[in-house]
C-alpha cells in the first residue's frame, strides 16, 4: 500500500524539465516555482491539463504538490509536470500504473522542436522562388 513520505518523480517535455516532490495526507497546496499555480500558469487550460492524473486517480486535494520547473515555455513546462505527477502517483501507489498507462499519463511526448536548416528561413519553411 502507500506509504506517507513524499514522492520525488521527474518529468520531461520539448525544453521543460519538472522536479516535484509529492507530499501525500496534504491539503492540495500547490508550490510551483515558489508561486500559486495558477500565477504562475495564468491560463486555467493548462491547469486543467495538469491536474488529469490527479483527477483520473480520485486523488485531487490529497496531496501537497512541490514543484521546480526549468527551461522551455509554459506549455511544455505543464506537460513535463503532468508526467512527473503521474509518475510520483505510480511511485506512491503501484496499483495506479494501469490508470496512468490507459490514459497515457506515462507516456513521454517524444516531439522536439526541428533545427533550422541553413539557406531556409525555417526548418522546412524555403524562400520564395523565383524563375527571372
Amino acid at each position: 500500500m502507500a506509504s506517507r513520505r513524499p514522492v520525488y518523480a521527474t518529468g520531461k517535455r520539448k525544453e521543460a524539465v519538472a522536479k516535484l516532490w509529492l507530499i501525500p495526507g496534504g491539503t492540495g497546496k500547490e508550490d510551483i516555482n515558489g508561486r500559486g499555480m495558477l500565477d504562475y500558469f495564468g491560463r486555467e487550460s493548462l491547469i486543467i491539463l495538469i491536474k488529469q492524473p490527479l483527477v483520473a486517480a480520485e486523488l485531487e486535494g490529497k496531496f501537497d504538490i512541490k514543484a521546480n520547473l526549468l527551461g522551455g515555455g509554459k506549455s511544455g513546462q505543464a506537460g513535463a509536470l503532468r508526467l512527473a505527477i503521474a509518475r510520483a502517483l505510480v511511485k506512491h501507489n503501484p496499483e495506479l500504473k494501469p490508470l496512468m498507462r490507459q490514459n497515457g499519463f506515462l507516456t513521454r511526448d517524444a516531439r522536439e522542436v526541428e533545427r533550422k536548416k541553413y539557406g531556409q528561413p525555417k526548418a522546412r519553411k524555403r524562400f520564395q522562388f523565383s524563375k527571372r
